[in-house]
C-alpha cells in the first residue's frame, strides 16, 4: 500500500484528499489559485515527481512501447527493459 501520493493539480480536491486521510497516506498535491483554505505540500518529495514523468515520456518516444504493438505481456515488458536499457546507455556515453 503506499504511503504518499504524488499529483498535479489536476486531482486536487477535497474528496481526494479525505480518502487518502481515511487510508493513512500523505497527500502532496499542490494548490489551485482559487483555492480558498490553503494546504502546504513538501516539495522535496514531489521533485521527484517530474522524475518518474520524464522517465515515462523517454520511454513513449519508442513507439513500440507507446502503442504497445506486442501481444504478449513478456515481449511487451522485455521491449520496455531493453528501451530502458538503450536509454540509460545513452545517458552514460554524454
Amino acid at each position: 500500500m503506499p504511503s504518499v501520493l504524488l499529483a498535479d493539480r489536476g486531482y486536487e480536491a477535497d474528496s481526494i484528499r479525505k480518502k487518502m486521510e481515511m487510508r493513512d497516506v500523505l497527500t502532496q498535491i499542490p494548490m489551485r489559485k482559487s483555492r480558498k483554505m490553503r494546504v502546504g505540500v513538501d516539495h522535496s518529495p514531489y521533485s521527484l515527481r517530474n522524475l518518474v514523468q520524464r522517465c515515462f515520456n523517454k520511454l513513449k518516444n519508442a513507439r513500440r512501447v507507446a502503442t504497445r504493438y506486442d501481444k504478449t505481456a513478456e515481449s511487451f515488458l522485455g521491449f520496455r527493459d531493453i528501451t530502458s536499457i538503450h536509454l540509460w546507455v545513452r545517458l552514460l556515453s554524454t
